[in-house]
């Protein structure tokens, strides 16, 4: 049976927001819980302690419990953090850029989906390093996973991103902060005022991106839970959920309850289909450009 796994959140929540929705994930289906700080070092809501304390009471509840690096590090500061991370062995680490890769030689660790995994040598390499499962870059197409599922390394899992919006780039400049005329340094930290990021229409109105801080998104939600049923039969072992201010639990419960067969993957997405922020799409699992709906 697949597995259901929660993805880091993205966005900047209060603290207490955050113990609560974590509270409730412990009572959930999800099998899979990633934990940590993945965008920006200046989200100080909640700390390395704080991020260990949830990861206990996921484990209690019976979660598999992964904690996540930044995926840009651009300071000494930031570097610091991310080898205490990995030096946590009680839980797997999902290492998201080569320097924690390299921090956690040997530890097995969780290849992240901003390690550009495009071929079987690279796949090969974090075989050889530790790596235990990795998931798909978000743009990588339903032939080119299968190409690799073929080939990757006995014991290795794989796992897609099947909901939310897409991480799509990281940059140094912080654009929420600069909507509002102010510095990165001195961002206010703006981001808490956004907690599903901040559209950026077209200059004919429409939804095109959502800025996060230093991270750009899709401003149309992936839906691919219509191709459960085919991902499930390509050996894919596990899928992403990536959590949102509203309705994340009912998004979990849908995807459970088409894994167990109580609903068909067709009735499941047109149920989501209210909770998709912005609509939905499904084009780069078929080869097209990511903002289209194929199926």
């Amino acid at each position: 049976m697949l597995k259901l796994a929660l993805g880091p959140v993205l966005y900047y929540w209060p603290r207490l927001t955050m113990f609560e929705f974590y509270q409730q994930v412990a009572e959930s289906p999800v099998d899979i819980v990633y934990l940590g700080e993945v965008v920006c070092s200046r989200r100080h809501e909640l700390r390395l302690p704080d991020w260990l304390d949830i990861a206990a009471l996921l484990r209690d509840a019976g979660k598999e419990v992964v904690l996540s690096t930044q995926a840009l590090i651009e300071s000494g500061a930031e570097l610091t953090t991310m080898r205490k991370l990995c030096e946590h062995r009680d839980f797997l680490v999902e290492a998201n850029d080569f320097g924690a890769v390299r921090n956690l030689e040997g530890a097995g660790f969780i290849a992240g989906p901003h390690l550009n995994i495009y071929s079987e040598p690279t796949l090969a390499v974090l075989a050889r390093q530790g790596a235990r499962r990795w998931v798909a870059p978000l743009e990588m197409d339903r032939t080119a996973i299968a190409t690799l599922l073929r080939t990757q390394p006995a014991g290795m899992e794989s796992e897609v991103f099947a909901w939310g919006r897409m991480p799509l780039a990281f940059s140094a400049r912080c654009m929420t902060a600069r909507n509002r005329n102010l510095p990165k340094d001195d961002c206010q930290f703006s981001c808490i005022d956004y907690p599903d990021g901040l559209i950026m229409d077209t200059r004919e109105q429409k939804a095109f991106l959502v800025l996060n801080g230093i991270q750009t998104q899709s401003a149309l939600c992936c839906n691919l839970v219509r191709v459960m049923p085919e991902m499930a039969d390509m050996g894919i072992n596990v899928l992403r959920i990536s959590p949102q201010s509203r309705d994340t639990l009912e998004v979990v419960a849908a995807f459970d309850k088409v894994r167990r067969g109580e609903w068909q993957a067709p009735h499941a997405a047109v149920m989501l289909e209210p909770l998709a922020p912005g609509g939905s799409c499904d084009g780069f699992w078929y080869g097209q450009p990511g903002m289209e709906r194929v199926a």
